[in-house]
């Protein structure tokens, strides 16, 4: 009907990192399209475990609703890193039962940024991660610099020297070796990060 406005939905991200991913998710946020105005998306970064994120996650919600904020979508972002194995499948088993989803990656977050730039399915750790991204500024910003976890620049480096849909195609491409697995803490390397990047992609 002409002028109807378009109902304005909340998103409310949740992720396991105090500053590394919800920089990404602000830098991705100020990146969509002036149509996404009428979405609402909140990243708050807890600094909490595995299994307790995902319950202090549904307590934000319930607390955001309690004062008339309806919460359309929540998701919840975390990794293995060295987390028992039992407390990382709880955890994505507790999103999946409750409803909401979660965007989780084996062994860190930075996986999802490698993608960017490569595929490969060595089950290699953190640290390696670390090493291969300050490969990849020192070839494009010189051999001075390393790669920062709470660099807040580092979402721009991203959309500059490397390629989001091909990291999107790399993290479908991993996901798919596991299908129908549900041993998620032994999926190494795996993410789902390019699921809630496509969900904020797809807003406008």
């Amino acid at each position: 009907m002409f002028g109807t406005r378009s109902p304005r939905h909340y998103f409310l991200i949740v992720c396991e990192g105090e500053k590394t991913e919800p920089l990404y998710f602000e830098g991705l946020k100020k990146d969509l399209p002036l149509g996404t105005l009428q979405i609402k998306i909140e990243i708050e970064g807890l600094g909490n475990n595995t299994v307790s994120l995902v319950a202090k996650a549904q307590k934000e919600k319930a607390k955001r609703e309690k004062f008339g904020l309806q919460v359309d979508k929540l998701w919840v972002v975390f990794d293995r890193d060295a987390f028992p194995s039992a407390h990382f499948n709880e955890a994505i088993e507790t999103c999946k039962r409750e409803g909401f989803d979660c965007a989780w990656s084996n062994e860190a977050f930075e996986l999802w940024y490698l993608l960017h730039f490569q595929y490969f399915e060595s089950a290699i750790g953190r640290a390696q991660y670390l090493e291969m991204l300050t490969e990849k500024i020192q070839r494009h910003r010189g051999q001075n610099i390393r790669y920062q976890k709470n660099d807040p620049g580092f979402y721009d480096f991203l959309q500059t020297y490397g390629n989001e849909n091909q990291a999107i195609q790399n993290a479908k491409r991993l996901f798919s070796l596991f299908k129908n697995r549900r041993d998620f803490a032994d999926q190494n390397p795996c993410t789902t990060i390019h699921l809630l990047v496509q969900a904020l992609r797809s807003l406008t």
